[in-house]
């Protein structure tokens, strides 16, 4: 499996029959790498997976959707909004449930958090409940993005069922877990083998480094990767 990290919550999975991107959150986004565009990120991409509906994680997505026909996986009122949009590839979802798409299967799961958008023109638009995304393919490790969440009990019963080997963890505090708190939820709760901070540095009001939360990771900090922007890992099932 191979992560790219674009900043903020968006990644790029790729894994055998498919290339998954996750939150792309482009324009706008002060910390998107200069060499990198909407078109070359999204090139070749077959899915795209919306964690819930703020605009830091819808970002280009209608675009992006209608210019590859890539398949959207994202909770059911995130799928109508973009459907009412033109987008006609659609894979609508909420929390529990498990659909095989082909060359991976995904669930989601419960965040603690919000979901709106502003995309619409006009206000807010409710756009259903936040969620984690559970990657689960055949001789790949199973991947877990938390979205943008506070730390709750019920990740022990996550890591049950799904018993996820990479996380992607929102550290960047104010809107989402904070260095502390992210680090009890990865020690507590999970025995990831990778760890990718998300969720911070984009804007000034978040936390602008990794280095407290792998300062409360402990021993366990030498599982984290703290990508820059553009850069990847690669990640094989243990």
């Amino acid at each position: 499996m191979k992560l790219t990290y674009w900043s903020h919550s968006a990644f790029t999975v790729e894994i055998k029959d498919a290339k998954i991107l996750f939150d792309p959150f482009f324009t706008g986004n002060p910390t998107f790498p200069e060499d990198a565009t909407v078109a070359s990120v999204s090139e070749d991409i077959t899915h795209l997976v919306l964690t819930h509906g703020h605009d830091d994680h819808v970002g280009d997505a209608i675009h992006i959707l209608k210019e590859t026909g890539a398949q959207l996986t994202a909770n059911f009122e995130i799928c109508m909004w973009a459907q009412s949009r033109g987008v006609e590839n659609i894979n609508p979802m909420n929390s529990g449930g498990c659909v095989d798409v082909g060359p991976f299967k995904v669930a989601l799961t419960q965040a603690q958090h919000s979901s709106a958008t502003s995309q619409a023109g006009e206000g807010y638009t409710y756009m259903g409940n936040p969620h984690g995304v559970i990657i689960m393919a055949d001789d790949e490790p199973t991947l877990f993005h938390m979205g943008d969440t506070d730390i709750f009990g019920d990740m022990a019963l996550i890591n049950e069922v799904y018993a996820p080997e990479i996380g992607i963890v929102p550290i960047g505090d104010r809107f989402t877990m904070g260095a502390k708190t992210a680090a009890m939820a990865c020690t507590r709760f999970f025995d990831f083998k990778t760890i990718l901070p998300c969720h911070y540095r984009t804007f000034p009001i978040l936390d602008q480094s990794a280095d407290h939360f792998i300062e409360e990771m402990g021993a366990d900090g030498f599982r984290i990767a703290d990508l820059k922007p553009g850069e990847t890992v690669d990640v094989s099932k243990s």
